[in-house]
């Protein structure tokens, strides 16, 4: 959506031929005096489904919520070390933290429509950053629906209010809402754990056609799930970077025996 500029080019690096969209380095965070991540160093390459594992506690929501600073409403919080978004620093100055957000959304554990139509829902964003113009509004609705593949279910029913969705449906909408801001990156907190398996692998599927279009980063409880769906995992505890591979790889063949105990059940 061309009404939300960019706030920065983008970075050069690249890496198997795969542009890098986010770099953490050395990036440590405190709530208060608890440290909840150490020294994370990572590359996190665009158009791919890269899983965030690891036992509660580990870091895995506190890390992706750090990426678009959502982190920033916990008062508490300091961070230490860089965290880069195309090249440039999220926690620069210079960076606008709401177009950031717009170019990073967010789909929560839990579906969190707004109690508005399902029409409202999606173009509430939109709305926001200043677009009034119906048909363009109506083209957003539709078109953000549709990558959701939600488009056929509620195509008649726009203006129904979007709690009577079902739960599933309800998740697909919030994924819908955050498309019609056309992020490049979306990052999903365990955004199937309050799902049913159908509902779940409608999800999945979904994600699998998205990453054509943007770069997904998920957190997972759930070992098959990252292994179905991701290009790369990676592994947190206590607040570090275990391990971080190809998917194939980390479920197949980990370097770190911490890393095969988690996946094979021994803890977590």
């Amino acid at each position: 959506m061309n009404n939300i500029k960019d706030i920065t080019d983008i970075s050069n690096i690249s890496d198997d031929e795969n542009q890098i969209i986010y770099e953490a380095k050395g990036l440590n965070l405190w709530y208060g005096s608890s440290q909840a991540l150490r020294g994370i160093d990572i590359q996190i390459p665009e158009h791919k489904i890269t899983a965030i594992i690891g036992p509660s506690g580990c870091g895995k929501s506190t890390f992706i919520k750090t990426l678009n600073r959502m982190i920033d409403y916990v008062t508490t919080v300091t961070t230490k070390g860089e965290v880069l978004f195309k090249g440039s620093d999220i926690f620069s100055s210079k960076i606008s933290v709401e177009e950031l957000r717009a170019q990073v959304g967010m789909v929560f554990q839990k579906p969190n429509p707004f109690p508005k139509s399902i029409y409202e829902n999606v173009v509430y964003g939109p709305k926001i950053h200043g677009i009034k113009n119906k048909k363009i509004l109506m083209q957003i609705a539709e078109g953000s629906l549709k990558g959701a593949a939600l488009w056929d279910e509620v195509k008649d029913r726009l203006n129904d209010n979007a709690y009577g969705l079902s739960g599933g449906q309800q998740q697909r909408l919030c994924i819908a809402r955050t498309l019609a801001m056309s992020p490049e990156v979306i990052l999903m907190d365990e955004p199937t754990s309050s799902l049913d398996p159908v509902a779940t692998l409608k999800i999945e599927e979904l994600l699998e056609t998205l990453k054509k279009d943007y770069t997904v980063i998920i957190v997972t409880h759930n070992m098959q799930q990252a292994a179905r769906i991701s290009d790369q995992t990676a592994f947190f505890l206590s607040g570090e970077l275990i391990e971080y591979d190809q998917t194939s790889k980390i479920f197949a063949n980990p370097k770190d025996k911490r890393t095969e105990d988690y996946i094979t059940g021994r803890f977590g």
